[in-house]
C-alpha cells in the first residue's frame, strides 16, 4: 500500500467514525459530529495560542510575573470551575489563561484544547467574581463542547482534517484569526450557557453569574457607540438572562456569593 493510499485511508476511517456515531471520543457523545479528535483540538490550540503569543502588537499580554496577584485571582477562579466536576475535558486540555491589555475591547474567548484569553476591558466591565466565574465558565464551555472545531467540521469538512493529516500545519497558523473572532450559532451559545451553570452550580458562586454580566451588556443599550465585540462573536440568544436564572433553579444550584470585594480589589491591580 502506498503512502497516499494510507493517507485517504486514514481520512475514510475518519470519516466513517464520525459519521457512523456522530462523535470521535466517548466524552462528546450526544455534541454532533466533530471531525477533528480530541488531540487534534490540543494541537490547534496550542497553535493558535503561540500565534497570539509571538504578536504582542496585536495581542499585548500581561506579563505574568509583573501582574502575579491578578494572574493568581483568575487562576483560583479556573481553578474553581474545573474542580467541579463537571468539565469533561478537565484533565485533556491546557486550560491556560493570559490576559490581554486592552481597555478598549469588551471579549474573552477560548481556543481549541483550552487556551483562555480575557481582555481587560471585559475585567474592568464586570462588578464581581461570580460575573467573571460565569464568563470564564462560558467560554470554557465552548472549548468543552468543542465548538470551534465542530464549527470548523461544518465550514471545511474533510479538507482541513486531510491537511492535518498531511501535516500540513502552516494552514493552521493561518486560521488563528478565524478561531479568534470566531461567531459561534445560536445553539452553541446555549450550550455553552447551560455548561457556565452547570460548572459554577457545585461551587459557592451564584450559578447563574452570567446573568449579571449579559444584564449589563443590555443596560448599554442604544447609548452604546457600537456592539461590544462579544456580542459580535458571541450572538445573543432569546430569553438568555432568564435562561441562566432558570438553570440555577433547575439544577437545584444554592450558592450565592459573588465576591464584589475581592473582586474590585483585582481590578484596583490592572494596569490604568
Amino acid at each position: 500500500m502506498t503512502k497516499s493510499q494510507t493517507k485517504t485511508g486514514l481520512i475514510i476511517a475518519l470519516l466513517f467514525v464520525a459519521i457512523g456515531c456522530g462523535t470521535i471520543n466517548k466524552k462528546n457523545k450526544g455534541k454532533g459530529i466533530n471531525l477533528f479528535t480530541v488531540q487534534q483540538d490540543r494541537d490547534l490550540g496550542a497553535t493558535v495560542a503561540k500565534e497570539i503569543d509571538g504578536n504582542p502588537t496585536q495581542y499585548p499580554l500581561l506579563d505574568s510575573a509583573k501582574y502575579k496577584e491578578v494572574y493568581a485571582y483568575i487562576y483560583k477562579v479556573r481553578n474553581t470551575l474545573l474542580n467541579s466536576g463537571k468539565v469533561d475535558f478537565k484533565d485533556d486540555f491546557s486550560w491556560r489563561v493570559r490576559i490581554i491589555h486592552d481597555d478598549n475591547t469588551l471579549n474573552a474567548f477560548c481556543t481549541p484544547g483550552g487556551y483562555i484569553y480575557i481582555y481587560t476591558g471585559i475585567l474592568k466591565f464586570m462588578d464581581s467574581e461570580d460575573q467573571l466565574a460565569g464568563v470564564m465558565g462560558h467560554e470554557m464551555g465552548h472549548a468543552d463542547m468543542r465548538h470551534s472545531t465542530r464549527q470548523m467540521t461544518t465550514m471545511f469538512g474533510v479538507q482541513v482534517i486531510e491537511q492535518i493529516l498531511l501535516g500540513n500545519y502552516a494552514m493552521l497558523q493561518q486560521l488563528t484569526s478565524a478561531i479568534v473572532g470566531l461567531k459561534f450559532s445560536r445553539k452553541h451559545e446555549s450550550e455553552a450557557d447551560q455548561r457556565s451553570v452547570m460548572y459554577l452550580c457545585p461551587t459557592q458562586y451564584n450559578a447563574a453569574g452570567a446573568a449579571g454580566f449579559f444584564q449589563k451588556i443590555d443596560s448599554l443599550g442604544s447609548n452604546s457607540k457600537r456592539p461590544p465585540e462579544f456580542l459580535s462573536t458571541h450572538p445573543n440568544p432569546e430569553g438568555r438572562i432568564e435562561h441562566f436564572n432558570n438553570s440555577k433553579i433547575t439544577l437545584g444550584c444554592f450558592g450565592n456569593n459573588t465576591f464584589k470585594g475581592e473582586y474590585k480589589k483585582m481590578v484596583s491591580l490592572l494596569p490604568k
